[in-house]
C-alpha cells in the first residue's frame, strides 16, 4: 500500500466517523427531546441541528477540502 492510498483510506475513516458522530448526536437529541434524558429540552434541540449538520454537511465538506486538484 503506498502513501496515495493510505491517505485516501484515512480520510474516507474520518468522513465515516464525523458522519457517525452526527448520527449519535442527533439521537442524543431526540432522546433528550423525548424526554428519556433529564437535560432541558433545548439542549435536545441543539444536539439534534447540530448531529444534523455533522452527519451531511460536515462530510461534503471534508470532501471538497480533500479532493484532488485537477491537473
Amino acid at each position: 500500500m503506498n502513501a496515495d492510498d493510505t491517505r485516501a483510506r484515512n480520510r474516507f475513516i474520518a468522513i465515516q466517523l464525523v458522519r457517525l458522530g452526527g448520527v449519535a448526536m442527533v439521537l442524543l437529541g431526540l432522546l433528550v427531546m423525548n424526554g428519556r434524558i433529564d437535560w432541558p429540552r433545548e439542549v435536545g434541540f441543539v444536539l439534534a441541528a447540530l448531529g444534523l449538520f455533522e452527519a451531511l454537511l460536515a462530510p461534503l465538506l471534508l470532501s471538497r477540502k480533500w479532493k484532488t486538484p485537477a491537473e
